[in-house]
């Protein structure tokens, strides 16, 4: 997305599971699809993350996403609604001013200011605002 509201590339979407390691053998099987790295935690999200590239660079990423215990907000999501698409996530050139712009228009923010991700700087747009899909716009490489 560049600054301003106009969408940039698909970085990745989002799959909750229960397992990693338990999920990554079928997305081999069926669609050839193997993880950049290591599934890795972001403890500050009480999560554990395996990106898997869908092309050549630059891709579109499938992101998994476990749980690390059951208190984060992934587990609660988890536990709620199963195994499934929990975001989407966005690049943009210039996180503060696209957080800028959407408040502007009146877009309900989960992160009113830009946080650490793992591929940069991250914030999340309440699934309230684009008819039940939780959007997440990532700066790649700030922070």
């Amino acid at each position: 997305m560049s600054a301003g509201g106009r969408l940039g590339a698909i970085h990745h979407v989002a799959i909750v599971v229960r397992s990693i390691d338990a999920s990554l053998p079928r997305y081999r099987e069926l669609f050839g699809l193997d993880p950049e790295a290591d599934p890795v935690a972001f403890a500050s999200q009480r999560v554990r993350l395996c990106f898997l590239p869908t092309g050549p660079e630059p891709a579109a990423r499938i992101e998994l996403v476990e749980p690390m215990d059951d208190d984060s907000g992934v587990a609660r999501f988890l536990a709620d609604r199963g195994e499934g698409v929990h975001h989407l996530c966005f690049v943009t050139d210039d996180l503060p001013r696209e957080l800028e712009h959407l408040v502007a228009r009146e877009a309900e923010l989960i992160d009113t200011e830009p946080r650490p991700g793992a591929h940069g700087t991250v914030a999340f747009v309440h699934p309230r605002t684009l008819n039940g899909v939780l959007w997440e716009l990532l700066e790649p490489g700030a922070g």
